[in-house]
């Protein structure tokens, strides 16, 4: 049977859970990155057809105009969407370097006890030891 977990150890699986969640958080930023491109991509698109002189895309510039508003409306939709996932993934940074720093605490302090421990044990056998003589 193994002993207590340290807390340490508990700390650890912590930060592994949270490096986890913060991963997470970078995947759905990347995503939401990836996608205003696109649709900034689009947006540019719109705007050259609108711009150009061929004759189809005349016909076609209501279509386009409102094309562009609802790109423009998504756009700052996903600009909000984007703001709120960079401070989500900050803030999952923070926690997880946060409990890094505790596990790192945790450890230092049962290394030190385990240290005191055996300067204990030590002298407890030193003790006993004259003692019996």
């Amino acid at each position: 049977m193994a002993g207590p977990v340290k807390r340490s150890e508990k700390l650890k699986r912590l930060v592994a859970v949270q490096r986890h969640i913060e991963k997470m958080a970078e995947h759905e930023l990347a995503a939401t990155t990836r996608h205003r491109a696109e649709v900034n991509q689009s947006m540019e698109e719109v705007i050259d057809a609108i711009g150009s002189m061929h004759p189809i895309h005349r016909q076609f510039s209501q279509q386009y105009a409102e094309r562009f508003g609802r790109l423009t409306t998504k756009e700052r939709q996903l600009a909000g969407v984007q703001q709120l996932q960079e401070m989500k993934v900050l803030k999952e940074r923070t926690k997880a370097d946060r409990l890094q720093d505790n596990m790192k605490d945790a450890r230092d302090d049962e290394d030190r006890e385990a240290a005191d421990n055996s300067i204990y044990e030590l002298i407890e056998i030193t003790l006993a030891s004259q003692m019996i003589k």
